[in-house]
């Protein structure tokens, strides 16, 4: 049997002393010695330490002191200490501790006596509390409240544990509270007749139901409480408490209102009662300052939307004030959920909320000011993808961020644009002139390639084609970038360099040649972004964009009718030298980095279509062509959304429950049945938390069977780990095989890794050939493979002293480690292209693994990967896409501890067919990227093998 603990202290600080020294300070006469020795006692006591033999010393040098701090230190040293002998019987020094109690509850003062009830009510020794029953009926009736509450308690406790020392405990209680006038003795003598004498406490519950409101908050929570149980063992009992729950509904205590809300939604699922308990909890999440209270709101918010979400629906503008907290997880949550209850009716107002938000942003300089326009931005977003007919009003409010610093933000903006100008032919226009407006401030590569692309596909008028021809040419500004006479410097400066260059030492031990090319063309830090700077900074993949933009614009005016052939003729000369001066920058060396070859061929295909601007063939690949490519994407996207919309209709409309199903009696039940809708959420709670609520069957337990210990082994041990989100428990059968009784068991266990063991080894007595289940709960701080090991010590029940060595050395058994797979805690997620990207280039692990596989399919191995990590594959691949012979893919997944984890599958078919690769993991942690590492080598082989 377990040992009981009724208080935790946690500290690290106190050393071991010895127990000389312990009982030096408790005889010394200084009353502040003896305070700080009981307190070094207590709290090595916390940490396992065994200072029983201490009581003696503690009852003749403490108990007769006054001093109320130390009289407090005493009553904690007596709860800890072990008040039994080896043979079960009541030590002999606690009947003077008896005597100590029965003085103290007689003590004239009020905080002794409570001090000792207190003691009283956390004890379970039957022999201690049978001679201290008159004592406390007695102080029942003692004029302090401090006093009567703490009785109150200690009569539940000895009722509770021993219910022949006070049998007429209930009825004596029930005298008490009619009378009591102090909250907190009330509500202590509510809870107990709650679980002692439910009939005594439902008759005066009912006697009382019109003046609850009058209460202490602590009793409405009781009463709730209890309103609950009654209501779940007696569903018709439901109309006699409704309107006392509507009642507490408006009390100013924020706990009663929010247990109002759940209550009212176990107890009724009419559309009244769930109004009243949604209006409830957005009250507390606008006004509540509580960080971890609001979320937990969102949380039952988002639980009552899966279940009544047309009732949510009309209180979606009560729910989106929410967004007034600075906290960006639970604006997060909000937005979350606010996009999956807008509707036809209320778009319009969300839409004029979300305006006013994102205005706010641009006038305060918070850290998470950025990531929270993002938000705003991306949600005003997906409002257009449903709701169509509102993108006329969002553009002007949304365009005016394309110059925004932050680069995603920017990018989600110029992105939804370049939906707009395709879905909305209406809207061209407008977005088409604002985006000449705002090109030369654009700071964010990205934002200016879109907008390039945007330009050069939808500029269609000559006039529009001229502004966006003006704006992109005074952008890059006067070419060449460098003049001959530098451009000569700086390729004799290469030259010589080249031969006398000597290799640098990197910080992770790596070589690099040394280079002082570009060292003329460096950008200064304060000077502010642009097209030719990205150029010259050597972005070539903005640079080939630019030129074939350019390119498009020429060949797009040559084709209208009435243009003079000598504008043609000299803008593409313009364009010419543009790229020839690019070409120059690439491959002479000047800038940070070279020109790749996609962008010089790139390029090169720009000067051929120049050559001839008025060849109708290329007219019509790159005028039209481009463009019905990108509206076939539209179309793909809108179909994909379609699909996953009538999928969740389709779910929605799947029967919960059938006319035919088994009714579930609660009294009848085991505990993995179903729970019906007035069931208490404290004991659901309680049972997911254990994991009760999930029931397994006898086969899929004995998978999870780790033999730790030889069949041969004088101790045989077996383990089944279950992994319950950051719990780790281990449930050890072992057994005696020995014809011996083994004293003093204990199983000692040891980790590696981020992982921490809640409780000190107990000792056990095994007899010969019997089996024990010992349970070890261990903490997991972190997604990292683990490693748990330890060994069983024991004593033998006789034996010789002659023999003690070899005996000691047989009485270990070492035992096999357990691995702790980290694909328990990693799930897969879901994320945004730009925002895999944010935190790709965020994450500093990397942690690269050469594709070294049997499987010759690119497509097969990339599924095979993604089964074996439990990551979510963020780019579509189609299984009926033909044979190709490279493959890129990124995956994503999340921990339960929130850390995020990257993938990038780059995968290509040799000649043989055999595929070569690598997969680069990031994360924000070295751990997870490790683990997750080793996972993939050695699943990657093949698939019979992962299997095996």
């Amino acid at each position: 049997m377990e040992k009981q603990c009724t208080f935790l202290i946690f500290d690290d600080s106190v050393q071991r002393a010895e127990v000389d020294d312990l009982k030096a300070g408790l005889e010394n006469s200084d009353v502040s010695v003896k305070i700080s020795t009981m307190k070094k006692i207590v709290l090595l006591m916390m940490n396992g330490e065994q200072l029983g033999d201490l009581l003696m010393d503690v009852i003749k040098f403490v108990v007769p002191n006054e001093d109320k701090g130390l009289k407090k230190l005493l009553y904690l040293y007596l709860e800890a200490v072990e008040k039994r002998g080896r043979d079960g019987n009541l030590l002999l020094p606690m009947i003077l501790i008896c005597n100590m109690i029965r003085n103290d509850l007689n003590h004239p003062n009020e905080f002794v006596r409570g001090s000792a009830l207190r003691f009283l009510s956390k004890i379970r020794e039957k022999d201690i509390l049978e001679p201290l029953v008159s004592s406390l009926r007695a102080n029942l009736e003692h004029r302090h409240s401090y006093v009567r509450r703490n009785a109150v308690l200690a009569i539940y406790n000895t009722y509770k544990c021993f219910e022949d020392l006070m049998p007429d405990a209930p009825e004596l209680i029930g005298e008490f509270i009619d009378g009591e006038n102090d909250v907190s003795a009330k509500r202590n003598a509510f809870v107990m007749l709650c679980n002692c004498d439910q009939e005594r406490a439902v008759q005066y519950q009912l006697g009382v139901i019109d003046t609850i409101n009058s209460m202490g908050d602590i009793v409405q929570l009781v009463m709730l409480e209890l309103i609950r149980k009654v209501c779940r063992q007696d569903p018709f009992q439901k109309s006699k408490y409704v309107r006392a729950v509507f009642n507490l509904q408006s009390s100013a205590s924020n706990s009663v209102a929010f247990e109002c809300a759940s209550t009212l939604v176990s107890l009724s699922s009419a559309q009244t009662a769930v109004r009243t308990a949604v209006q409830a909890y957005c009250n507390l999440l606008s006004t509540h300052s509580d960080n971890n209270v609001k979320l937990i709101v969102l949380d039952k918010l988002k639980d009552l939307q899966q279940k009544h979400p047309e009732v949510l629906k009309t209180l979606i503008m009560d729910i989106i004030r929410g967004l007034s907290s600075p906290n960006i997880d639970i604006r997060k949550k909000v937005l979350d959920l606010v996009m999956e209850l807008v509707s036809p009716g209320s778009i319009d107002e969300v839409i004029v909320v979300l305006k006013k938000e994102i205005a706010k942003t641009q006038h305060t300089d918070t850290e998470k000011a950025p990531e929270y326009r993002q938000m705003l931005i991306q949600a005003i977003h997906n409002c257009v993808i449903k709701f169509p007919e509102i993108a006329g009003n969002v553009v002007h409010v949304l365009i005016d961020f394309l110059d925004d610093s932050n680069a995603t933000s920017a990018s989600d903006v110029v992105l939804f644009l370049r939906e707009v100008v395709e879905t909305y032919p209406k809207l061209r226009e407008l977005v088409v002139n604002k985006l000449v407006e705002y090109f030369p401030t654009m700071k964010v590569a990205k934002v200016y390639r879109v907008a390039l692309w945007i330009l050069s596909e939808y500029c269609r008028t000559e006039a529009e084609i001229k502004a966006a021809y003006d704006v992109v040419k005074q952008s890059i500004g006067s070419v060449p970038f460098i003049d001959e006479n530098t451009l000569e410097a700086a390729i004799n400066t290469a030259a010589a360099e080249h031969k006398h260059a000597s290799p640098a030492v990197l910080a992770d031990g790596t070589y690099a040649s040394q280079s002082g090319i570009g060292a003329n063309l460096q950008i200064g830090k304060d000077e502010p972004p642009s097209l030719r700077n990205l150029l010259i900074g050597g972005d070539f993949y903005v640079a080939a964009v630019t030129a074939s933009s350019l390119a498009k614009l020429i060949m797009r005016i040559s084709s209208l009718s009435g243009t003079s052939g000598e504008l043609v003729n000299q803008w593409s000369a313009e364009v010419i030298a543009i790229i020839c001066s690019i070409v120059k920058l690439g491959n002479y060396g000047i800038t940070p980095n070279k020109m790749d070859d996609d962008c010089t061929e790139r390029l090169w295909v720009c000067l051929m279509m120049l050559s001839d601007p008025y060849n109708t063939q290329m007219q019509e690949i790159w005028n039209e062509k481009c463009r019905d490519s990108y509206t076939q994407l539209l179309v793909e996207k809108q179909k994909t959304l379609t699909e996953e919309q009538q999928e969740s209709k389709e779910e929605t409309k799947k029967f919960k429950a059938h006319a035919d199903d088994l009714i579930s009696f609660r009294q009848l039940r085991g505990k993995g049945a179903i729970i019906t809708e007035i069931e208490d959420e404290d004991a659901l709670d309680l049972s997911r938390a254990t994991g009760a609520a999930e029931e397994e069957d006898f086969g899929s337990r004995l998978k999870r069977v780790t033999q730790l210990t030889g069949l041969s082994d004088a101790v045989y041990a077996e383990a089944v780990v279950t992994v319950h989100d950051y719990d780790i428990v281990l449930d050890v059968l072992v057994i005696n095989q020995l014809n011996e009784h083994l004293n003093n068991l204990c199983l000692e266990l040891s980790t590696v890794g981020d992982l921490k063991l809640c409780e000190r080894p107990q000792t056990y007595a095994l007899a010969p050939h019997a089996q024990l289940n010992i349970r070890a709960n261990i903490k997991v701080s972190s997604t990292e493979t683990g490693i748990i090991y330890g060994n069983i010590v024991y004593d033998l029940g006789q034996g010789s002293g002659s023999d003690s060595n070899a005996r000691d050395a047989q009485n270990m058994v070492i035992l096999n480690d357990i691995h702790i797979d980290i694909m328990d805690y990693i799930t897969p997620a879901h994320c945004s292209l730009l925002q895999f990207r944010q935190m790709w280039a965020e994450f500093e692990w990397e942690n690269k693994v050469a594709v070294n596989t049997s499987i010759t399919d690119p497509v097969k191995y990339l599924r095979h990967v993604v089964s074996c990590t439990n990551m979510q594959c963020l780019t579509h691949i189609d299984d009926d896409s033909g044979d190709c012979g490279f493959l890129a893919a990124n995956l994503y997944a999340k921990s339960i501890f929130g850390e995020d984890a990257l993938v990038n599958v780059s995968i290509e078919k040799q000649r043989d067919g055999t595929l070569s690769g690598n997969l680069r993991i990031r994360s924000k942690t070295q751990g997870i990227a490790l683990s997750l590492g080793d996972k993939i080598t050695l699943k990657q082989k093949s698939i019979e093998t992962s299997k095996a």
